[in-house]
């Protein structure tokens, strides 16, 4: 595949373009469905093709990226409105320079973290260049959109910076973040430096995904509910509001012509909710511990909001996936307007395939009426 990133203009031709018809704010048909994770380890057929290779192996190879996200649009055909680029949030912590593994039952594991305020120097200091780092994805964009032929639109994607500096700075998950705790509380100054540049980084890789052939986004602040209110305002949510603002200004300096429409998606931050709403985004997703109808009422129209079904009612019968999609799509507002259907976070490796195909059909049912 070519390494140029110019904007390609001979894309097939878009069929389904319901979830960017909600985004714009129009009244639809039935209320459109995708789901994070979508693409991975509850797939059987991912399994064949990741046949013992390393997680950021396979999200390099651009042919196997490609096929993994296909595997659920195929899979799941007519039934989900959208695919996502099989990658990773981490890609932006290995193109600034720090070494990140996937560990199987582990999770992301950073060689060296960024502990010390000479960590952060070093960080700062690194020379960026996404077209050489990030190619692959690039390259997984173009022929991933290219070989969806239309179906669906594909969503690039981006970890927030608030989500990946924990990562970063804590060397994986963690359960009392006292490493990213301590730096922010000691190095407040230092620490905007470098989410500034992490923010940096974020912008032109969100905007190069949509070069390649993104049609649109989601930035995925994790983490976010490991802030109180007061550190939220201050660590998360002016990038989120850069991200937000900028990216549609950068866009139009690429030649991108059409709007891009944005999901925030800030897992637990239940306190920021009318802040996010405000922003420039075009919907915010909402995880599962949200009353539907509270925060529809927040929202009051502002955006799409997205969500938020407890994933782990998958492991469920047939019959309380059916009452639980009812009351959502309910509480929603029937989903004709302002609503996308999807989790309130990514499936879980151990669920059944069939039981999701159960679950789209009966958001397609119960949102067509």
């Amino acid at each position: 595949m070519t390494s140029s990133l110019t904007i390609k203009k001979d894309f097939p031709p878009l069929k389904n373009d319901l979830i960017l018809r909600t985004l714009k704010g129009e009244t639809v048909e039935r209320p459109p469905c995708w789901i994070m994770r979508q693409a991975g380890r509850y797939l059987p057929e991912y399994h064949e093709v990741k046949n013992g290779r390393n997680f950021f192996e396979l999200c390099q190879d651009a042919e196997l990226a490609s096929e993994v996200t296909l595997q659920p649009i195929r899979r799941y055909e007519g039934l989900i409105d959208a695919a996502i680029i099989f990658s990773d949030i981490l890609v932006i912590p290995q193109a600034m320079g720090m070494n990140v593994e996937m560990i199987d039952g582990r999770g992301p594991v950073f060689q060296h973290p960024i502990r010390t305020v000479q960590d952060i120097e070093d960080v700062l200091n690194y020379e960026v260049a996404l077209e050489k780092s990030l190619l692959w994805a690039f390259d997984s964009i173009r022929l991933t959109r290219m070989k969806l032929n239309g179906e669906v639109p594909l969503f690039g994607f981006i970890g927030a910076p608030w989500t990946l500096l924990v990562y970063m700075v804590e060397g994986g998950s963690s359960k009392i973040f006292r490493f990213v705790k301590e730096l922010i509380n000691t190095y407040p100054e230092l620490i905007h430096k470098l989410l500034n540049k992490i923010t940096d980084v974020a912008i032109e890789f969100l905007c190069k995904q949509v070069v390649a052939g993104a049609q649109l986004l989601q930035v995925f602040e994790s983490w976010g509910g490991e802030l109180s209110s007061m550190d939220f305002d201050e660590f998360s949510l002016p990038y989120l509001k850069r991200i937000s603002e900028t990216v549609p200004q950068r866009l139009k300096e690429y030649g991108v012509e059409d709007k891009i429409p944005m999901i925030i998606f800030a897992k637990n931050s239940w306190y920021a909710l009318d802040k996010l709403c405000g922003l420039n985004f075009d919907a915010v997703s909402l995880d599962w511990s949200w009353d539907p109808t509270y925060a529809t009422k927040i929202n009051n129209g502002r955006v799409t909001l997205q969500g938020n079904l407890d994933p782990g009612i998958i492991y469920g019968s047939e019959e309380i996936i059916s009452k639980k999609v009812e009351h959502m799509i309910t509480s929603f507002g029937g989903g004709k307007r302002h609503y996308i259907v999807n989790f309130g976070h990514g499936t879980h490796p151990f669920m059944d395939p069939e039981k999701i195909r159960f679950f789209l059909q009966e958001c397609h049912r119960i949102g067509s009426q």
